[in-house]
């Protein structure tokens, strides 16, 4: 589990780094990023995981959401890995901004040429946990996931399907439906080949209709002026209508001023606040602090 520091800066009285290391689940080299809170260094801390959408890597959440300074304040741990392998000289994915590069989609491929390289659920659920519980003062008892776009998408699928693994999921504008939308259609069949019912296995909607776990605590944030919400891309009234049936509790948040991109989901006074809750982790985005659907200490959602 050897990893490499490629950079560390002071930020929010704690240490924002980034690492590099060989995965064995990607065969290449993989950065993420790590924020520290000033709590590390003295206690073992929650640690959350955060998903980064279609073309980004793992710079785009430490350098625009301002996370650092609510994860210091509720001594959370942050770790933002990148959205796919890189450099693996695979024929055509560096040919599409939404397939390949930046686009692994969180599943683990079955087709070639991308089955032995494309395996980011696994990467993301056993491989990176495992080392980051191994090289950081991390509680892992108190784990949460979150992410936006396909990042939400992501947070979710991995939430579902592993009941206890993580306390909490929020998803922010999260791909709900990818069976049902061009974006997921397009990865599942490069990824998964052309059977759907494969496809299913990593649909949080679908996934959700068949959820027999623990209890759940889930928040969707999404912007009501959203381009790819009216394009049907993200669908989020079918996993709540699933939530609604199945009695897994949402709380689905329509931010009356918001598009898509994680710069105008977040401007300026937005915070995305990491929290212990009924001991757990949770993590969501709200407008002005002021404005939080939810409160500290043993106050569930």
């Amino acid at each position: 589990m050897a990893h490499t520091q490629v950079s560390s800066n002071k930020c929010a009285g704690g240490f924002q780094k980034v690492f590099e290391h060989e995965s064995t689940e990607l065969k290449c080299k993989m950065k993420f990023a790590v924020y520290l809170p000033p709590k590390a260094e003295t206690d073992k801390c929650p640690v959350m995981y955060w998903l980064s959408g279609l073309t980004c890597t793992e710079q785009n959440f430490i350098t625009k959401a301002g996370s650092q300074v609510a994860a210091a304040e509720h001594g959370i741990i942050i770790v933002a890995p990148d959205t796919s392998p890189r450099g693996c000289n695979i024929e055509g994915e560096d040919e599409s901004w939404d397939f390949g590069t930046g686009a692994g989609f969180y599943v683990d491929a079955t087709q070639d040429p991308w089955k032995t390289n494309y395996r980011m659920y696994s990467y993301i659920t056993e491989e990176l946990p495992k080392l980051i519980n191994a090289n950081f003062p991390t509680d892992p008892d108190k784990m949460s996931i979150s992410g936006h776009s396909m990042g939400g998408h992501g947070a979710l699928i991995c939430a579902l399907k592993n009941p206890g693994k993580y306390k909490a999921v929020s998803a922010f504008a999260p791909i709900c439906n990818p069976v049902q939308c061009p974006w997921g259609q397009k990865a599942f069949s490069g990824y998964l080949g052309p059977d759907r019912t494969a496809w299913e296995a990593y649909d949080a909607t679908v996934l959700a209709s068949a959820y027999s776990g623990p209890p759940l605590d889930i928040l969707i944030d999404q912007g009501r002026d959203d381009q790819f919400l009216s394009a049907s891309q993200l669908l989020p009234d079918n996993l709540i209508a699933v939530c609604s049936e199945k009695r897994i509790p949402v709380v689905f948040r329509l931010q009356p001023v918001g598009s898509f991109s994680l710069p105008l989901t977040l401007p300026g006074s937005f915070k995305h606040v990491c929290s212990p809750i009924n001991t757990t982790v949770a993590c969501w985005v709200k407008p002005v602090v002021e404005l939080g659907l939810f409160k500290l200490k043993g106050e569930s959602f």
